[in-house]
């Protein structure tokens, strides 16, 4: 019979994990399992729910450093850092309508699963990925054996960086029980340039030219006619054209001249708008949450390549598999949503940048799916060969998230 452990302190953690491995038997591990269908599906025998395990241990607004157990909600981070005017900076991104779930007002998950699997939002070219952030951690390995990493410094790392392994493990390396991260502080005031018209190309080129600007640009997409039309943002949706947004953030002045600057640069690709702070806030948390591929049943996927191929590798994939998409970092992410078919069009898909390098994870699709497909970019031999090696060293008997990343891992 399954059972779900709820451990409330890293002692239950623990004594949970040496059962698990004096059994040989595995765990799927979750917080409020907004993400559980992120990833292949899990071949556990058991569940570790990290959801009571909750609460801010410690947080120094004048440090920007803030440490909280794992299944701490985000939304409960977001609240404390408000009133101090701080932030996740790297956007954690809320997958869960995406994902079939409801969402979770602010960002539904836990900090735990944040950072588990590596989320970043579209500031992630400006301010790095979530493991950019993290710095330290305490956990409990596959083996029963606690362990932490890190401190509360900025500058504390010397020989291997074990924040850097296990942020974007999926859990298959050991279960947090405590995590320390840096926060900063929110902006003023932020506002969008859009370049109205721009065909996939010319977007390209217009985002390339705002971000090597000096107008510290933080976000660069760019919506076709197709998903344009499905934004909440009235300015988005209903000029009936492409739209490519470049986010200016910072004081209220700063920021005005500098998206003049902006419209000013970039005259030549179209016709440009400004939206203000509220539009600008929703536009950016529908590309964040990739809320504009919530509805139906396509299969969206989550393709990584350099930015100045994003626009060709996009319509590459679109020529094969029926879909949409829409550009984010500049054109170095690729966001997808495919008709849906057994195979996931994954030889399609990952065949598109094989000349320009990058990497493909499916992000939705139904369970069967996922069980068959590779769900994430196929490792080559010998990364494959070191991928089992630290499973072996972390986890020898498997008993964590078993199957999550990879067949057998």
């Amino acid at each position: 019979m399954s059972e779900t452990f709820t451990p409330e302190t890293p002692e239950q953690v623990e004594e949970a994990l040496r059962w698990a491995v004096a059994g040989e038997t595995s765990l799927e591990v979750l917080g409020s399992g907004s993400k559980r269908a992120f990833g292949r599906p899990v071949e556990a025998g058991h569940a570790l729910d990290l959801s009571g395990f909750s609460g801010v241990l410690d947080y120094e607004p004048n440090e920007l450093v803030m440490s909280a157990k794992p299944g701490t909600p985000v939304a409960e981070i977001e609240a404390a850092l408000a009133p101090h005017n701080q932030q996740l900076a790297f956007e954690p991104a809320d997958l869960a309508p995406l994902l079939g779930g409801a969402p979770g007002g602010n960002v539904s998950g836990t900090v735990g699963g944040i950072f588990a699997c590596n989320l970043s939002g579209p500031r992630r070219l400006k301010i790095g990925a979530a493991r950019d952030h993290i710095l330290g951690f305490k956990a409990v390995s596959g083996r029963g054996e606690s362990f932490k990493s890190g401190g509360r410094m900025f500058k504390n790392v010397t020989g291997f960086d074990f924040s850097k392994l296990m942020t974007g493990s999926f859990g298959t390396l050991a279960v947090f029980t405590e995590l320390t991260f840096k926060v900063l502080p929110a902006p003023e005031t932020t506002h969008t340039v859009l370049v109205l018209g721009c065909e996939p190309d010319a977007a390209v080129r217009a985002m390339t030219a705002a971000l090597q600007s000096p107008c510290e640009v933080s976000g660069a997409a760019h919506l076709p006619l197709g998903v344009a039309g499905d934004s909440a943002v009235a300015a988005v949706r209903s000029g009936g054209v492409a739209v490519t947004a470049l986010r200016v953030e910072g004081f209220g002045p700063s920021v005005d001249y500098r998206c003049a600057a902006l419209v000013k640069l970039l005259a030549e690709f179209g016709d440009t708008a400004i939206l203000r702070t509220a539009d600008s806030e929703t536009l950016w948390r529908e590309l964040r949450d990739v809320t504009l591929f919530t509805g139906g049943d396509a299969q969206v996927w989550r393709v990584s390549v350099p930015p100045a191929e994003g626009a060709g590798v996009a319509a590459k994939i679109l020529a094969a598999c029926p879909g949409r998409a829409f550009l984010d970092w500049g054109g170095g992410l690729v966001w997808l949503a495919l008709d849906p078919v057994p195979d996931a069009g994954h030889e399609a898909v990952r065949g598109a940048f094989a000349d320009v390098g990058g990497h493909a994870t499916l992000v939705r699709a139904e369970a069967s799916v996922r069980a068959q497909v590779p769900v994430f970019q196929p490792q080559p031999g010998p990364l494959g060969a070191v991928t089992a090696r630290m499973k072996e060293s972390f986890d020898p008997k498997g008993v964590l998230n078993p199957g999550r990343m990879y067949a057998g891992v």
